[in-house]
């Protein structure tokens, strides 16, 4: 059995190499982390230290303890807390659009499940239109959608802009034929790309048809046309179009978070709320 206390003595002395920095960073006593090191030499039976008056140098199996040494107790901290965590517990059925799962939302969603192991996370990716009906049939607890702004029953996470997105090098005349690629209808990006279109009497036609976000990206990124993406989840490599390409100004888009009829109350709120508190993040 390998004691916490020794362990993080070691670790501390593999990355200072020095007993008297190394008890400077746990703030303890240097004798006391000698000892720390003696007993753990002991019950491994191995040197792990090389030292003298001048050094401190690992040993060959000092090397390889450093990777146990972590291995063992970041175990140790994940059975603290599991064990002494929230007891909040369960299924929780959760969806986000695709496009909104290219944010900082597997981190949150990683930290989450480590802070509430016992929840059971069951996760859908999916399009707006399809996740809002689910919702509604009470088969998902918690959505994490784009939406119209209005809704007064949904959470702002945060508020966007939708602009026209192409590739590098796209130009477009202010009167020639919109080539436009979208998912399909009822998308909400489709939607109100076309309802901007013909407001101003603008043609277009659809050039694609793709059903996923990584298939909007490589037909923009082919020169097949442009698409309307949040300004924030439009990647680096594709450009805004402008004014001068007679293109009509596009509405606001909200991300929100949405709670299905059935949803257990705390686990639904404990996930709203983590994502929530990340707002910044997700920019």
């Amino acid at each position: 059995m390998y004691e916490p206390d020794q362990l993080q003595s070691f670790l501390a002395v593999a990355s200072t190499l020095s007993f008297t920095r190394a008890a400077e960073q746990l703030a303890l006593q240097q004798p006391t982390i000698s000892g720390h090191i003696r007993k753990l030499e002991k019950t491994v039976g191995r040197t792990l230290f090389v030292r003298d008056s001048r050094s401190v140098l690992l040993t060959a199996d000092g090397e390889a303890m450093i990777g146990f040494a972590r291995t063992i107790l970041a175990a140790q901290q994940d059975a603290v807390a599991y064990f002494s965590g929230p007891t909040l517990s369960g299924r929780l059925r959760f969806a986000v659009s695709d496009d909104l799962a290219l944010t900082a939302l597997p981190r949150i969603l990683r930290e989450f499940q480590r802070h509430y192991p016992r929840i059971h996370l069951e996760l859908t990716v999916g399009q707006s239109p399809q996740i809002h009906r689910r919702l509604e049939a009470g088969h998902l607890d918690v959505a994490f959608v784009k939406h119209q702004p209005g809704d007064p029953g949904a959470a702002i996470v945060r508020r966007d802009r939708l602009v026209w997105a192409a590739a590098q090098g796209t130009r477009l005349e202010p009167q020639a034929i919109v080539p436009l690629v979208s998912y399909p209808a009822p998308s909400m990006s489709r939607t109100m790309a076309i309802r901007a279109l013909e407001a101003e009497s603008r043609p277009y036609r659809i050039t694609c048809t793709v059903r996923g976000v990584n298939g909007v990206l490589a037909a923009v990124r082919a020169g097949l046309g442009v698409a309307v993406f949040a300004s924030s989840l439009a990647p680096a490599d594709l450009i805004e179009l402008r004014t001068d390409s007679g293109l009509p100004d596009l509405p606001d888009v909200d991300f929100v978070l949405l709670t299905g009829p059935r949803a257990p109350d705390e686990a639904a709120r404990a996930l709203c709320t983590a994502i929530l508190s990340n707002v910044r993040s997700m920019a």
